[in-house]
């Protein structure tokens, strides 16, 4: 049978078959080798391309949905960062940042210019490629436990500095080719840079914040952000800059504003993974030609060449910042395996500078640069998992590094009744909760017996809160449950099912001389000894800008004192937000001695005071756009004043537009329910 007659594909129907077909089985084959999707993708487009089999021809989808795609790594890999872990451990992570960079590059240009006899500015391009790397490996540090370590903040942030590094220098090799190359083009380009990064930093996030406190519809949202993603890049473009660099530098400033454990980042997250990144690193395999490596002789040399440098250069960075910060040698190793593997920078500056045409008609990194960068990307991150995973085994096995386990334990339900209230309480849950924890979440709507219209309004608000944690992945048990009594009915499913937490809206008021509390919050308070958490949000979580959290004297004795900083210190470093803590300088102590332990990352400033009720000094500073936290006390326990009896009168007279965050800590009870 002549398959000629059939191959190579060209109805695009059919062609999008067979990327689906490919992004689907791909994965699951390379998953059985222990080896990354990414290289999964690229050596399938490599087998069904013009260069392999020719099943598929390499379409004008795949120009597209490739750009797309560059975008889209470079967008998430910025919303990744941990902005935390970068400003706490900033002097480390700008040591090996620069090392990774400065060590590569110079050994590159030696490499490039001396043994591959490359020109100067192809030279410097490819040099800069082994600067670069992507945290391939750090899941296996998060499965052991050792995310908190020092060494492996200093690489987490090192990558801002690398990867921006990097790509400025592609964005200016690039722009040589855009107009004349004289020392006033350099200070025009610089200018430029420098005016659509400030604008970018300045405009999108009060765009990003005015949209999302009016819009909640999570297509709209997705749809805006993709919308600034582009608007950044192609920014970038008009000014001769590669867009890659609008792209990395849009999700930075868009960082604290799209939690990890959000849905809006789920959307993004999956999106991208499912259609436009494969399809681009599918289109980049095609265009590889083993023939090259197989006919000896340059490509094989470029290859080898590329691979060796790129490691001697990442081992030599972390083996420096090791001796000046007197780490071991484990910590070391693992420092090298997590900043050795290559993969989105690397790749879209390989793609880039193929993509530049010399005036000679040659391209400025050509076909054996673009074949070794696949080479180098498979190399390396084989080596960094490797890596990774024995130096993490020898820290765990030492113990002291582990990070200290949380209350993976705990079940936290989530009483929920107002439609409106829906969506910012389950935000709430999620930025609280504990990512380790395998327990779900759980949400009760309670109504009144033979209440028609509640049940069908109870179904929908649960209907709801599902449909947001599956939208996150996140296990959710919901249960509508009839009652003589809303308090009662709460009351009795925490302690029937053993819940530790209760998570409720503040009650809506119907009439002028209502309560935020409502009639059953006050029973609940009665009723239930763990910790109750009533929360009002008047602008989404995603948006706040500042957390002033306040608490009484002796808090510290509490039986639920450290729940409510872990949670407030887990929700703070989720935001991304900064957080002021008011309370007793004892108090304080004990606040300060659990962040520096645990939880380092939250930027944190203490102001001390009596330990009483601070409402009416704190209604001079709070803004619309900060959060009150409250943490109260219950009348009989160690830390309650009777001025906290006032708290709810000055939540409607001073603080009627502000986002508030009420905590009961549980207490020590003979018959305590947490």
């Amino acid at each position: 049978m002549n398959w000629s007659a059939f191959f190579p594909i060209t109805d695009p129907t059919w062609i999008f078959f067979g990327v689906l077909c490919i992004i689907l089985f791909a994965p699951l084959l390379f998953n059985k080798l222990r080896l990354p999707h990414i290289i999964g993708m690229i050596l399938a487009g490599l087998i069904v391309g013009p260069n392999g089999l020719n099943i598929l021809e390499r379409d004008d989808s795949f120009e597209l949905f490739g750009k797309v795609g560059l975008y889209y790594i470079m967008f998430l890999a910025s919303l990744e960062i941990n902005l935390q872990d970068l400003k706490r451990s900033r002097g480390g992570a700008m040591l090996i940042g620069l090392l990774a960079f400065a060590v590569p590059v110079s050994l590159g240009m030696f490499t490039n210019m001396v043994l591959l006899q490359y020109g100067l500015v192809t030279s410097v391009l490819l040099a800069s490629m082994y600067a670069s790397y992507t945290l391939i490996s750090y899941p296996i540090v998060a499965r052991y436990g050792l995310s908190r370590l020092k060494c492996v903040n200093f690489v987490v942030g090192g990558t801002v500095i690398t990867d921006t590094l990097t790509l400025f220098v592609l964005a200016a090799v690039s722009g040589l080719f855009t107009g004349e190359t004289n020392m006033w083009f350099f200070v025009l380009l610089i200018a430029k840079f420098i005016l659509i990064t400030l604008l970018i930093i300045y405009l999108f996030p009060r765009l990003a914040r005015y949209f999302f406190r009016r819009y909640n519809d999570a297509i709209i949202q997705y749809i805006f952000v993709m919308g600034l993603l582009f608007l950044g890049a192609g920014m970038m473009e008009m000014v001769g800059m590669e867009g890659i660099l609008g792209a990395f530098i849009t999700g930075l400033v868009l960082n604290r504003m799209i939690p990890h454990s959000s849905p809006l980042m789920r959307r993004i997250d999956f999106i991208g993974n499912a259609i436009f990144i494969p399809y681009f690193l599918i289109g980049v395999g095609m265009m590889i030609n083993p023939r090259a490596f197989m006919a000896g002789g340059d490509a094989l040399l470029v290859a080898v060449a590329m691979v060796v440098t790129a490691l001697c250069g990442k081992f030599a960075a972390s083996w420096i910042t090791h001796k000046v910060y007197k780490m071991s040698g484990d910590e070391q190793r693992l420092m090298f395996g997590l900043s050795s593997s290559q993969a989105a920078a690397t790749l879209a500056a390989a793609i880039v500078g193929h993509g530049i045409m010399l005036p000679d008609g040659s391209r400025l990194l050509n076909d054996d640069v673009l074949n070794g960068t696949i080479l180098l990307i498979l190399v390396t991150c084989i080596v960094s998992s490797l890596a990774t995973d024995r130096a993490s085994r020898r820290l765990a096995v030492s113990g002291a590094l582990l990070d200290k386990p949380l209350n993976p334990s705990k079940k936290t339900l989530l009483a929920l009744a107002n439609p409106d209230m829906v969506d910012k309480l389950m935000d709430l849950a999620m930025l609280i909760r504990d990512e380790k924890s395998q327990v779900p979440l759980s949400a009760v709507t309670v109504v009144l017996d033979e209440d028609e219209k509640m049940m069908a309004r109870a179904t929908k608000v649960l209907d709801h809160a599902a449909h947001i944690a599956a939208s996150v992945n996140m296990p959710l048990l919901t249960k509508l449950r009839l009652t003589t009594n809303l308090s009662h009915g709460i009351i009795h499913e925490m302690k029937e099912n053993d819940y530790r937490e209760l998570i409720v809206g503040f009650h809506q008021k119907e009439t002028a001389n209502d309560t935020f509390l409502g009639g059953v919050l006050p029973e609940l308070l009665r009723g239930l000894n763990c910790q109750i958490s009533m929360a009002r949000m008047t602008i989404p979580l995603n948006t706040i800008r500042c957390m002033q959290i306040t608490f009484p004297a002796k808090a510290e004795f509490e039986a639920g004192f450290r729940n409510w900083v872990e949670e407030t210190a887990r929700m703070a470093g989720n935001i991304g937000c900064k957080v002021f803590y008011h309370g007793h300088p004892d108090t304080m102590r004990h606040v300060e001695r659990y962040l520096n332990s645990n939880a380092r990352g939250v930027q944190a400033e203490f102001c001390a005071t009596d330990g009483g009720n601070d409402l009416k000094r704190l209604s001079q500073v709070i803004h619309k756009d900060h959060l009150l936290v409250i943490v109260s006390a219950r009348r009989g326990s160690i830390s309650f004043r009777p001025s906290l009896d006032h708290i709810f009168t000055q939540l409607q007279r001073d603080y009627s537009e502000t986002s508030v965050l009420l905590i009961y800590p549980n207490g020590y009870s003979r018959n305590a329910d947490a």
